[in-house]
């Protein structure tokens, strides 16, 4: 027999109904017949109780109250018939609170109401949010950081422990969570995929063909939305790519080994890039040092062995491979087995400068560095962690370098939701390098003058309407208003914020670290890396065409309602306040921007 549909709209209500309705009628006809029977009994005087009488009285000895016997004394008749109403109601009322006991613990009608309190939660989120399918360690990374600078996730997971501990969280914003599966396509619309304040779906499951279904479905039910998926499959990344322009997938070994080819030609770029990405013990003001160039040893050879012997062998340097199975690709020094003191050092680990342990067993990969150590005090380590909560252990391993996926594609993808264009600044410092190395040494004194120790925070300050309308309505009025300007402190325009521009993106292309001259357009994006506290400063500046008038000018606005309404009757508008070229002051001072 074909399952009833139940309706999309309040699920819960048409359960209750349908599990309460045989307990209900029975409630009621029992009722009925207990008052008709008291209404008919005849009574000592020969007459009758009225249907008011009678449905008082029943009612309050339901209730067990007893208040007596009314209008009058009752009679015999009366009394046998009140006795049999008080067993038959109680057996009735035992049979109905036994029916909406085993409604509350029926499992569908338990996910029915987390279902509409997570609808509901999801509606009452207050901004812009993104769905992620998938809660392991790439996904709580990712809450986190989303939730650090403001963005709620909606979060879909089949493991109900995750779930659970989604809601001890201390995130800073809104995060509600629903177990189920995140392939179904009315779980997405329940996360709010259609929503005009959703901006993204990240799958980040640990199933690929999942994580390709729910980019397909979200793809079909909202074709402007912006996926992101996490796949480590050359044939999932070719299907991903015809699902359209805003469809992305982050593979955590290739990004490392992107990372790792940095650190070699441009190490100065690897310490950039490690710093906003917020890792640890990346400082601006850290030595650095290019990797040891020579002879290296590749211990594994799954997904992160391959893409690291390809950028290694990429730069001419000589590698040993050691791996228990088979390998097609043709390789330098090839030795069957598990990475011991016998095999490491027939791989060559006395002249080694450095040594890679990628298999996915971290106890393994523990026990690679130290055998390696024990040979080679001095050889350079670069380690996989597979497991977030084995962090403990490999801190104290003290590796060189840590490669943890879950970590790698947590950054990669919090960087393209909240700056995607930060990416663009780096290809431009690594095509530059070779003729402009400078650049990137000067990039980092400028952030390391601005920010400090302090924890680095990357805004994406968009110049339109809705979200700078203080600043949308000056540039319309034709006023000249310098990147400069907006880089000013609102309580001492003096003073510059501790923040730098990286990047600005316009109608016409974009420029990279830009000066404080350049003139602001309207739908200019501009990336900037400094303090939270700068931030909102700027942020509450481009929303306040006092501040904003002040910054630009040097002069306050009126602000009272008789001066404003004085200049209105004198036919003053907007264009006639801002003056039509005002010059980027710098006024002497200088600041760490």
């Amino acid at each position: 027999m074909p399952e009833p549909n139940l309706p999309r709209t309040h699920p819960v209500t048409f359960l209750v109904l349908r599990e309460m309705r045989t307990p209900m009628l029975v409630l009621i006809l029992v009722y009925a017949v207990a008052i008709l029977g008291m209404a008919l009994m005849p009574a000592k005087d020969g007459g009758h109780m009225s249907l008011f009488h009678a449905f008082y009285f029943v009612m309050y000895t339901a209730t067990t109250t007893g208040f007596g016997e009314v209008p009058q004394e009752f009679s015999n008749a009366q009394r046998l018939w009140a006795s049999v109403c008080l067993f038959v109601t109680v057996v009735a009322w035992l049979y109905a609170i036994g029916s909406i006991i085993r409604l509350l613990q029926n499992v569908y009608f338990q996910r029915a109401l987390a279902e509409n309190r997570f609808v509901s939660a999801v509606r009452r989120l207050p901004g812009d949010f993104f769905i992620l399918c998938g809660f392991g360690d790439t996904g709580s990374l990712l809450a986190r950081g989303l939730s650090n600078v403001g963005f709620s996730a909606v979060v879909l997971d089949k493991d109900e422990i995750r779930i659970k501990a989604l809601g001890l969280r201390d995130y800073s914003v809104p995060v509600p969570g629903l177990c189920c599966d995140a392939t179904l396509p009315q779980h997405l619309l329940e996360a709010g995929l259609q929503s005009p304040r959703c901006q993204g779906v990240v799958a980040l499951t640990r199933n690929e063909e999942a994580n390709l279904k729910i980019a397909a479905v979200a793809r079909l039910l909202n074709p402007k939305i912006r996926i992101i998926v996490k796949s480590g499959s050359q044939v999932h990344e070719e299907t991903l790519a015809t699902l359209g322009a805003r469809t992305y997938f982050v593979d955590p070994f290739k990004t490392f080994a992107e990372e790792l080819g940095a650190a070699i030609c441009n190490p100065y770029l690897y310490l950039l890039n490690g710093w906003l990405a917020g890792a640890k013990n990346f400082r601006l003001d850290a030595e650095v040092t290019p990797l040891p160039r020579g002879h290296w040893i590749v211990c594994g050879f799954g997904r992160m062995g391959r893409e690291v012997y390809k950028v290694l062998t990429g730069f001419g340097l000589s590698v040993a491979v050691i791996s228990e199975g088979e390998i097609e690709e043709p390789v330098d020094v090839f030795i069957r087995g598990s990475a011991t003191a016998k095999t490491l050092k027939a791989a060559g680990i006395k002249r080694a400068v450095g040594i890679v342990a990628a298999t996915d067993d971290d106890g393994r990969n523990l026990s690679i560095l130290i055998n390696a150590r024990a040979q080679n005090p001095k050889v350079f380590t670069i380690v996989r962690q597979n497991q977030h909560q084995n962090e403990l252990a490999f801190n104290a391993a003290h590796a060189d370098m840590i490669m943890q996926p879950s970590l790698i594609t947590a950054r990669r993808i919090f960087f393209m939701l909240t700056t995607p264009l930060l990416r663009r600044l780096f290809v431009h410092l690594l095509e530059i390098h070779a003729s402009r190395p400078e650049v990137i040494t000067d990039c980092i004194k400028r952030l390391q003058r601005a920010v400090g120790a302090r924890p680095p925070r990357l805004l994406t300050l968009k110049v339109l309407e809705n979200q700078a309308p203080a600043l949308w309505a000056a540039l319309e009025a034709g006023a000249a208003v310098a990147l400069g300007d907006l880089l000013r402190d609102p309580r001492d325009r003096r003073v510059w914020l501790p923040t730098v521009p990286l990047l600005v993106r316009s109608d016409d292309g974009v420029t990279y670290l830009p000066d404080k001259s350049y003139r602001l357009r309207r739908n200019d994006r501009i990336v900037l890396c400094g303090t939270e506290a700068a931030h909102r400063l700027l942020e509450a500046t481009v929303h306040n065409e006092y501040t904003l008038y002040y910054l630009v000018t040097g002069q306050d606005l009126p602000r009272a309602y008789w001066m404003r309404w004085l200049r209105k009757w004198q036919g003053q508008t907007w264009n006639a306040v801002w003056p039509q070229a005002v010059p980027n002051r710098a006024e002497g001072h200088t600041g760490p921007g």
